[in-house]
Order: structure tokens, then C-alpha cells, then sequence
């Protein structure tokens, strides 16, 4: 049991939430109704957000609607560089510190 704990607290828990932030972004529907947000300007009733439509630019951008992700949110491509950039890097270190590699 011990053993476990000690990979658990060795494992980015970085690394996990970026890589689910991308499979989410992937199964979003960028057509579908307005849902929950956690937007904390949208809570506050402010009706413009500088990052609102990003999530779903960057699914329609997955999906290869250039021109659609663009009109939406034209910061789509550079969040995929910005998220991609730092799973490169965790990935890259968790293999450097732990000998993995």
C-alpha cells in the first residue's frame, strides 16, 4: 500500500488535468444548447467575456471548421499550442526526474 501512495505522489496530477481538459474539449458539441458555466463573469452577469467560445473554437478547430473556430474564438490555435507545449514539458520531466527514460 505504501508503494502505491509513493507513485501516486510521484505522478503529475498536472499532466492528468491537462490531458482530460483536451479529451473534454474533444466530446464538447459546439451546436448544442447553453449549458452550465464556470465562467465567473457570466456568474457576476456580465454578458462579454474575453475567453467565452474557446472551448468550443477549439472543438470545431479539432474537427477541421477553420473558419467557424475563427469567427468563434480566434485564439483556438494558440490554446492548442499553449496546452500541447505544457504536456510536452511535464512529459519531458517526468521522464528526466524519474529515470524513466
Amino acid at each position: 500500500m505504501k508503494e502505491i501512495t509513493q507513485r501516486l505522489h510521484r505522478f503529475p496530477l498536472e499532466l492528468v488535468f491537462w490531458i482530460g481538459s483536451l479529451l473534454a474539449i474533444l466530446m464538447l458539441e459546439p451546436g448544442a444548447e447553453p449549458h452550465l458555466s464556470l465562467c465567473p463573469l457570466d456568474q457576476l452577469g456580465f454578458s462579454w467575456c474575453p475567453g467565452c467560445g474557446l472551448g468550443r473554437s477549439m472543438n470545431l478547430l479539432a474537427r477541421g471548421d477553420f473558419q467557424a473556430s475563427w469567427s468563434m474564438h480566434p485564439l483556438a490555435m494558440l490554446a492548442y499550442v499553449v496546452i500541447f507545449s505544457r504536456i510536452w514539458q511535464l512529459i519531458k520531466n517526468l521522464k528526466t526526474t524519474h529515470n524513466y527514460g
